[in-house]
């Protein structure tokens, strides 16, 4: 592993973190990442935390954060629900919406003013989501909405084969349930809301005081996390505590590679305020 690991010497104007595998694995932080997290804060450096994940609002986050010892106001939370409701109050504020999906994100697109509909002849967008509700019942909506009246287009929160959990199991996620859409209806997905859409930083850093090529996105993911500060212009944080292994980042081509890669999250911290500190690898609470 050592040969991939390279960490930065600088501190950078704000920080976006992806969460599960890269602060937190299920419901424990991972090692570092509170003393890393209060000390950007002393520093009084903008932090921010993004998720593909819309079973839970940015509220839920906030709440989740807290609980694990990182105090967190919602304002700091950006995840497809946020970037799904944005994206349609922009484009298609008017539309009819069919949201295969959870609660959470039904609520948020309610209280944006939208009206949700289970009658395939009156969507116009069908939204697929990680759903853990999803049955055949809703595959049949989206099904007439978009072949039957040829009404309907197909969006997406996320572009997530599946989603992680500890010890190595997941569950199907969002992609699964836009394949099948896509299966039956021969049509294609026309946008795809979270990482690695540039979408997700772009609000993220909407109302930051920040140099978006002088500050980092930080994930476990090449494929989402990785590549969406690459299509951005970000710099780039990968850590080996989630997805990603050395070998996958041995495989890249240079154009890929990630700017930092770490074995943990706390190397964000330049060494030297490590040593101004006293951190060392085993002292991390």
């Amino acid at each position: 592993m050592q040969d991939v690991l390279n960490h930065p010497d600088e501190f950078y104007d704000a920080y976006v973190f992806d969460m599960d595998g890269t602060i937190y694995l299920g419901d424990h932080l991972l090692p570092g990442a509170a003393r890393m997290i209060n000390e950007l804060r002393r520093r009084e450096i903008p932090i921010r935390y993004l998720s593909n994940n819309p079973t839970k609002d940015p509220e839920m986050y906030a709440r989740k954060l807290t609980k694990l010892g990182l105090p967190t106001p919602v304002e700091d939370i950006s995840n497809t629900i946020v970037t799904t409701t944005k994206w349609l109050l922009a484009n298609h504020p008017d539309a009819v919406l069919f949201p295969i999906s959870e609660e959470p994100l039904k609520r948020a697109l309610v209280k944006a003013g939208f009206t949700l509909s289970d009658d395939p002849e009156e969507i116009d967008i069908v939204i697929a989501s990680y759903d853990r509700t999803f049955e055949y019942r809703k595959l049949q909506i989206a099904f007439d909405a978009i072949w039957f009246y040829k009404r309907a287009f197909l969006i997406e929160t996320n572009p997530d084969r599946f989603c992680p959990f500890p010890g190595g199991r997941g569950e199907p996620d969002c992609a699964s349930i836009t394949a099948a859409i896509e299966a039956c209806t021969r049509t294609k997905c026309v946008k795809s809301l979270g990482k690695p859409d540039p979408i997700m930083l772009q609000v993220t850093m909407e109302g930051l005081d920040a140099r978006v090529e002088h500050s980092v996105m930080v994930g476990d993911r090449l494929q989402t996390d990785i590549q969406m500060a690459l299509d951005t212009g970000m710099v780039s944080g990968l850590v080996l505590t989630g997805e990603a292994t050395a070998a996958d980042v041995r495989a890249l081509s240079p154009e890929h590679q990630p700017s930092y890669v770490m074995d943990r999250v706390d190397r964000l911290i330049p060494q030297s305020a490590w040593d101004e500190l006293g951190w060392t690898d085993d002292n991390w609470e």
